[in-house]
């Protein structure tokens, strides 16, 4: 009696992999997820909220205090005006704003671009709209797209495309070059970028995030996703932001209405407090993530793992060819957590169609113990890997 769409969908990989870790007691390096308990002084504020605060139904579209400080952290840190009357909206978490975007914008027939590796939500997501997905196939190591990717992709049907920068599994943030070659397309073709950018606030090594909506031409076509679960460290908490001109968050809000109406008003307090009130946090916090990052990449080059350059999210990935395992992806990961008590994501799980099979991703936003502890247990498993091998 199942939608199609969703009856035969398997358990995510995420679910799956944090499952096995559970159950086995293994180090979880899978499902990207802070060791950290977030920062104190906006937890704090969660918890004064809820004793002292309001806690019945908030604003369909959000609180006014967390759209303004949304609206203002973007004008900050991007230099986007935003008008946070007409275009900043309140969801619970950031996959619910995509629900909310495709379910809104998407009829029946439209094709949509994106972009393998894919968030799992997405496809489900665009078919129960109606829409038709058009995959775009990265590879590794740069995990970038050309012109000749976008013509086969584009076609007079193209309606939408979804972007995610920085990129999840990848690791890439997206440069200039690569947004104005995605913007002339979406002008020339008439398409709305849905962008899912939950970890702009995430980049290292100087890197900057560049939101595809500040392109010229862009600002009325664009939908951007944010995540304060993301931005704080915070990702049980579920509060997103979407934003887009008046038109689009129209459509977007009354789409929301329907999903979850609003979202505690107690995190939306909370939220709004760290964005106007965030000290270093935005310095300290991407800082604190590469020094993990450096020291997983520099504990794996060691024990001779091939470590692709990661410039941003929780995410480095290992290349297992390269690294001397000839096992698929998949049945390493598998191998890993069960017989090494090691969890990992096997990037494969990440395609729809013709997937990358020989890259294994890592989640680096944990302490120091837990990546050591994975270090070597990895170890173990590629010499486990290499030992069934013969």
């Amino acid at each position: 009696m199942a939608h199609p769409v969703f009856a035969n969908l398997p358990t995510t990989v995420f679910e799956e992999m944090s499952g096995l870790a559970r159950e086995l007691g293994a180090i979880n390096l899978g499902q990207g997820f802070p060791d950290d308990p977030g920062p104190l002084a906006i937890r704090q504020k969660a918890a004064d909220e809820v004793l002292n605060g309001y806690n019945q139904y908030p604003p369909m579209a959000g609180l006014p205090q967390l759209r303004e400080a949304v609206a203002g952290h973007y004008r900050r840190s991007q230099g986007l005006d935003l008008d946070w009357k007409t275009e900043v909206t309140v969801t619970s978490g950031a996959t619910e704003a995509l629900a909310a975007a495709f379910l809104a914008l998407v009829e029946p027939g439209d094709e949509v671009v994106v972009f393998q590796p894919v968030y799992d939500a997405y496809l489900p997501l665009i078919r129960r709209a109606g829409g038709v997905p058009k995959l775009v196939r990265l590879e590794p190591p740069h995990w970038r797209f050309d012109r000749a990717m976008l013509e086969a992709a584009f076609t007079d049907k193209t309606r939408f495309v979804v972007l995610n920068n920085p990129i999840n599994p990848a690791g890439v943030v997206l440069p200039r070059e690569d947004l104005e070659l995605l913007a002339e397309f979406c002008v020339a073709h008439d398409v709305t970028a849905i962008c899912d950018e939950v970890w702009e606030q995430v980049v290292f090594d100087g890197a900057v995030h560049i939101p595809l909506m500040s392109l010229p031409n862009m600002r009325g076509r664009t939908v951007k996703i944010g995540s304060a679960g993301k931005m704080f460290g915070l990702t049980g908490w579920k509060v997103g932001f979407l934003c887009a001109a008046p038109e689009l968050t129209h459509a977007l809000a009354r789409a929301h209405q329907f999903l979850t109406f609003t979202t505690p008003p107690s995190l939306q307090a909370a939220v709004a407090f760290g964005l106007d009130e965030p000290g270093d946090w935005f310095t300290a916090m991407p800082a604190g993530l590469q020094r993990s990052r450096d020291r997983l990449g520099e504990g794996l080059t060691r024990e001779g793992f091939k470590v692709l350059a990661s410039q941003g999210t929780y995410f480095l990935n290992v290349d297992l060819a390269a690294s001397g395992v000839s096992e698929p992806d998949r049945a390493f990961a598998l191998r890993a957590v069960k017989e090494a008590g090691v969890a990992a994501i096997p990037v494969s799980a990440l395609y729809e169609a013709d997937p990358v099979t020989s890259i294994l991703r890592l989640c680096f936003s944990k302490g120091d113990a837990t990546l050591d502890g994975g270090i070597e247990r990895l170890a173990r498993a590629r010499e486990l890997s290499r030992k069934a091998a013969t």
